[in-house]
């Protein structure tokens, strides 16, 4: 059976999604993007305010699943420009713990939602 799992700590969907589905001990997230989820203003002022915006709207998507950035397995990330990587793989590293860091890529891609530069989505296991 799955559960539909929603916080107002995230941005609330902008489409036909939910912010996560859990099933079973597995939760598989929507993508984040840079939306504050107060305002619903894309945060946009440089690539690394830009990561951590979405990681702290995936923080609060784990957080509404009971879960932390400890139970994720996989991490897909989608950037506009792959030189950004250093600087978006300084703030992403800082949420996780390098000995138990999940499963991970990152595609460059030719364009994301409201054209932001990344946008990212998790699986985690309880």
């Amino acid at each position: 059976m799955k559960k539909i799992i929603y916080t107002e700590n995230a941005p609330a969907p902008i489409g036909l999604y939910n912010q996560a589905i859990l099933v079973g001990n597995t939760l598989y997230t929507s993508g984040q993007i840079a939306l504050n989820p107060q305002t619903m203003e894309l945060v946009l002022d440089d690539i690394e305010t830009e990561t951590k915006q979405v990681m702290e709207n995936m923080k609060a998507v784990l957080a509404a699943a009971e879960m932390t950035f400890e139970n994720v397995v996989k991490t897909s990330i989608f950037i506009m420009n792959m030189e950004d990587f250093s600087r978006i793989n300084a703030v992403y590293g800082a949420y996780f713990n390098e000995a138990t860091a999940p499963a991970r890529e990152t595609v460059q891609v030719a364009c994301l939602p409201k054209n932001v530069n990344i946008e990212i989505s998790m699986i985690a296991i309880k």
